[in-house]
């Protein structure tokens, strides 16, 4: 995806004054900010900015430096993401031990329909290591014996394969402020129910145990809100009046890895832009399955609609006889 405007993230503990210092150094250079954004959750300060530097005053490799300097000054990590950094995008997968995501990922890129490189997958089990090995992708194993994970080394390992794009392919674990700031609206994750109900975990569960007759999944942007972030995709599928645990997952892990790959490719395509916590379709998206299929319109009903029935009865008022 290819952008006119260059990004900035600025991550740091939080103080007062650092919104200052860096838009200063922007303004000093030529720069003009056209979206800011900033948060702090857990004391972790987050700044978002989409600038324009087609006529600053210095070059790209002079405006990181500087960045960089002053992030260092500040105890602060600055990145820079310019429009023309690279023509292919570089993705970090993260899984845990389900492989049906992962397969699909791999196959889109192995028959080139993804556009972008899956350059790392990173897991919190081992489990997913013979299937990065069979595609020639690196692969890190960042948890204990009980799978908790290093998060220092998984944000060492984001910046080493410098990850545009990072999905959870059924990554088992919270991620921390420390890492979703530093990559808002770039962390793709698929849940397993039609958000927002039944967020968090056993959510196949939840729903048997709610009697649902519609369940589905959900493929949405990560924010620090658990299963909160702006929706993407979705699909749906019955709920037999005896579905398990197993039946559900047979009927739902298909759907999420679908729901997966098409997010990613909107994303991946600049198909779709996120908007005050709400994702909107660009107008050359419309080759995507957000939801249902087109099909499903020939079984639904188009009728009776609240209004059509007292208009018809306006409308024979004068015909009867009295």
């Amino acid at each position: 995806m290819t952008t006119d405007v260059t990004e900035i993230t600025v991550i740091g503990d939080d103080d007062t004054g650092l919104v200052a210092r860096v838009t200063s150094l922007l303004f000093e250079r030529g720069i003009n900010i056209e979206d800011l954004d900033q948060a702090v959750r857990d004391g972790v300060f987050r700044m978002s900015l989409a600038v324009d530097t087609s006529e600053m005053v210095c070059t790209e490799a002079t405006l990181r430096e500087d960045l960089h300097d002053l992030g260092d000054d500040l105890g602060l990590d600055v990145q820079v993401r310019f429009p023309a950094d690279r023509e292919t995008q570089e993705i970090a997968v993260l899984g845990t031990k389900e492989s049906h995501c992962l397969e699909a990922l791999f196959e889109a890129w192995a028959n080139d329909e993804l556009g972008a490189d899956i350059g790392v997958v990173i897991g919190n089990h081992d489990d997913l290591q013979p299937l990065a090995e069979h595609y020639g992708v690196p692969f890190h194993d960042i948890g204990d014996e009980k799978g908790q994970q290093n998060e220092e080394q998984l944000i060492d390992l984001l910046a080493e394969y410098d990850a545009d794009l990072i999905v959870l392919a059924r990554y088992m674990r919270i991620l921390s402020p420390n890492v979703v700031f530093r990559y808002e609206d770039r962390i793709i994750n698929v849940h397993p129910s039609l958000l927002p109900a039944f967020p968090g975990a056993e959510a196949y569960r939840q729903a048997v145990e709610e009697g649902v007759r519609v369940a589905g999944v959900t493929a949405h942007y990560v924010t620090t809100d658990l299963d909160q972030g702006p929706i993407i995709t979705q699909r749906a599928f019955d709920v037999p009046d005896d579905a398990d645990i197993e039946e559900m997952k047979r009927r739902g892990q298909p759907l999420e890895a679908d729901a997966l790959l098409e997010a990613v490719k909107l994303h991946l395509n600049g198909d779709v832009s996120v908007h005050r916590g709400r994702t909107t379709v660009r107008e050359n998206g419309t080759g995507y399955q957000l939801g249902l299929p087109s099909k499903i319109d020939d079984v639904t009903p188009d009728r009776p609609v609240d209004g059509i029935g007292s208009a018809v009865a306006d409308d024979h008022s004068g015909t009867h006889e009295s």
